[in-house]
């Protein structure tokens, strides 16, 4: 069953009506008196049984519970952790339960569970063999345990299903589990090899999901502290901007109202995790700090950014993309110059625009500031981070700070760096103020003030042979970061173009990376959700020059790449792709790697005389090499499948006098549930000893093959997103 500590439910209507549901236990707990002295080791206190390692507990009804050092935000992170130490360890799934584990633990105890930053695709495919190797560990600590009490080799006694025997004895895990704990092993145990697994592999259901579906998941915006009050905050719409004044005496008396904090960028400080300068009106409800600071008389200065627009920078954009750039990928001899001298060639300009995160939680953060110690709430892809930052802030021992994890309703690289701003204006409020406070961004600002996708320009173009196919190839990108490449580096900026696996003997890559004062950051699939769109569509326009069917293109193109052809015949066969289709309806293919998983995409379309579009289906093939969950590994890659088409088909930020207009869903437009396709998922898993990512690969291959499927339909050709802005008609 659910059990929590703390009863505080996402939504209060649903705690009252509805039931608990199995399988996972959310260890939180806030401390009465928040000022109260720290316990030497607060991590036991949210379980009981017999700590074997810092991984697991054993209860002495069997119970396991499993503590997890990554974020749960959706990728099914505590199911597919307590999976991978289930299986070493060998007990029954029904007996499995799963809390966060203490990040005050991990920063402060020599970094117990080695990396905790839940991005990238990582957990499975880089963390896997530690996290099998913590429940292999206590399974021979186990075995140990009962050999020693029984007077056998260690080698004698088998462990299974939550059971030790050995010559005709027999003992439940919980009985040894005390006695394993102090057992040093000569040395760690190998992990099962695929082949071994009787769990992995098999189609899950996520341990969350009773808590999720009954409203008891705690997320860190359901957090609720006595005397806790509320702030809402507006930074300088153009980041980097200052804050001239604001008149707090017009907005003193109002109800509920109890101060203004101002904030301050650090000076020569211009990291995208930063504060912005800004002010934050502070009350007893969220609705009343909200409602004074719209109210609030403030005054901004925009500095020099505020003449930067769309336009500003898509002209620039357009003079570099004449003038040569930095050189990220060179095979083979001078692409251009072959280009140049042939008189079979094709050119193309594409662009992808600004984009936000959106993420459906709103950014919070919630923060206790007493003498004795700090508690932090913050929705951050890891959790050790706000520690740190709060901890730096203040000016306070790490030993003393305490981050509480909750779920996060979404993040896709938006919450990195531990939602690190949101987090120091909580922190400082608390500090000022001396009450514990949760700092609420509206959507407006949210929008405003996210780590956006930055736009990249890029322009390519090909040489083809007699045979059709591209005997060189060159691609010029213009990118705008903040800093240059402060939050995308070179190789995300490449990724997808400089290492397309199509075997063209010559070919080359240029890369412009443009300082832009907007914060920027990763977002799901970083580089393959933009790269991906260009070349894969370029790759459609390279095929028809050249008379080729674009699927069969594709398989000239990677013979003798294993984990290639096995994703394009397995789409071949499922998907029935075909280019004999009538006016109005089409189908489109792509594959893109991304995070060392290879996802191929067919999508079917129809578009009317009009020029309405309907994305009617989605067929994908992934290789990720191996799959820990199959069930939750399709249910990420469809989540990545309305992500992606979200923004190619209705997304877009624009930019003018140097801060984005958009504000809200009603001019930054997101995918409706009614305009969701049939998704469908197939697998061709290689198993050859190599781990590919999930929660973010699905995503890359899906926009490029609708905007194929609609050159199909329509005859035109979208270089550009947001789709919805382009005019389908075919009448």
């Amino acid at each position: 069953m659910v059990d929590m500590d703390m009863k505080l439910s996402r939504r209060t209507l649903i705690r009252t009506m509805a039931g608990a549901g199995g399988g996972l236990l959310l260890g939180f707990r806030i401390p009465g008196a928040l000022a109260a002295a720290v316990a030497p080791k607060p991590w036991t206190t949210p379980t009981g049984g017999e700590e074997i390692n810092a991984w697991l507990a054993i209860d002495v009804d069997g119970t396991v519970t499993i503590r997890v050092p990554h974020t749960e935000q959706g990728q099914g992170a505590l199911t597919s952790v307590s999976m991978m130490v289930a299986e070493e360890l060998d007990v029954p799934w029904d007996s499995v339960q799963a809390v966060f584990a203490d990040m005050n633990r991990h920063v402060n105890e020599g970094e117990e569970y080695i990396v905790t930053t839940t991005h990238g695709s990582q957990l499975v495919r880089h963390q896997h063999p530690h996290i099998m190797q913590a429940g292999a560990s206590a399974r021979e600590r186990l075995k140990a345990a009962a050999a020693r009490a029984w007077g056998v080799d260690r080698s004698e006694v088998a462990a299974k299903q939550g059971m030790l025997s050995a010559r005709g004895r027999s003992a439940a895990y919980a009985e040894f589990a005390g006695a394993a704990a102090g057992i040093e092993l000569d040395r760690e145990p190998a992990i099962k090899p695929p082949g071994e697994w009787w769990l992995l592999g098999r189609p899950m259901p996520r341990l969350d999901a009773p808590a999720k579906a009954d409203g008891s998941a705690h997320f860190t915006i359901d957090t609720r502290l006595e005397g806790m009050v509320y702030a809402a905050v507006k930074s300088c719409p153009v980041p980097w901007g200052g804050l001239r004044s604001y008149d707090f005496d017009a907005v003193r008396d109002r109800p509920g109202v109890i101060a203004a904090i101002e904030f301050k960028a650090v000076e020569g400080r211009t990291s995208t995790s930063d504060m912005q300068n800004g002010v934050a009106v502070v009350a007893d409800t969220w609705y009343r700090a909200k409602t004074a600071l719209d109210l609030m008389p403030i005054e901004w200065n925009y500095g020099a950014a505020g003449n930067v627009s769309n336009a500003t920078q898509a002209a620039h954009a357009r003079r570099l993309l004449e003038e040569p750039g930095e050189v990220s990928n060179e095979v083979g001899g001078d692409a251009r110059g072959m280009i140049a001298a042939s008189e079979r060639t094709l050119e193309a300009e594409y662009h992808r625009p600004w984009e936000t995160h959106a993420r459906m939680e709103p950014i919070n953060a919630t923060v206790s500031v007493t003498d004795a110690r700090v508690d932090v709430w913050s929705p951050a892809q890891n959790q050790a981070a706000p520690l740190a930052v709060v901890a730096e802030h203040l000016g306070r021992d790490t030993r003393v700070v305490f981050v509480h994890t909750g779920f996060l309703g979404g993040a896709f690289g938006g919450n990195g760096g531990g939602s690190t701003a949101v987090t120091r204006q909580a922190a400082e409020i608390s500090r000022q103020i001396g009450r514990p406070v949760q700092v609420i961004w509206t959507r407006e600002e949210d929008i405003m003030q996210d780590k956006q996708r930055p736009p990249v320009h890029t322009r390519l173009a090909a040489a083809l042979g007699d045979n059709g196919l591209p005997e060189a190839f060159f691609s010029r990108a213009v990118w705008f970061n903040h800093g240059g490449v402060e939050s995308i580096g070179p190789a995300t900026a490449d990724y997808s173009i400089s290492t397309m696996p199509y075997l063209v003997p010559n070919r080359r890559h240029e890369r412009h990376n443009v300082a832009a004062h907007i914060p920027t950051a990763t977002h799901r699939a970083p580089g393959a959700n933009q790269n991906g769109f260009i070349i894969e569509q370029f790759v459609d326009e390279m095929a028809l020059a050249g008379d080729w069917d674009p699927l069969e293109w594709r398989l000239k193109m990677t013979q003798g790449l294993e984990r290639w052809q096995r994703v394009l015949l397995k789409l071949k066969e499922v998907s029935g792709f075909t280019t004999d289709l009538p006016t109005g309806e089409g189908m489109g293919v792509a594959v893109v790697e991304d995070h060392g998983s290879i996802c191929g995409a067919c999508a079917t379309v129809s578009v009317s005389r009009s020029g309405q579009l309907s994305v009617e289906k989605v067929v994908l093939v992934m290789n990720s090499g191996y799959m820990i969950n199959p069930r939750n590994g399709a249910e990420q890659i469809e989540g990545s499948v309305c992500w992606e088409l979200s923004h190619a088909l209705y997304g877009g930020l624009t930019l003018a006098d140097g801060r984005f207009v958009n504000s809200n869903f009603d001019t930054y437009n997101l995918m409706r549930m009614h305009q969701m396709p049939e998704v469908e998922v197939h697998f061709a898993l290689s198993q050859d000893g190599w781990w590919g990512g999930m929660g973010e690969p699905g995503g890359p291959p899906t926009p490029p093959a609708v905007a194929n499927a609609i050159y199909f339909a329509t005859g035109k050709r979208i270089r550009s997103t947001p789709i919805n802005r382009h005019d389908l008609n075919w009448t």
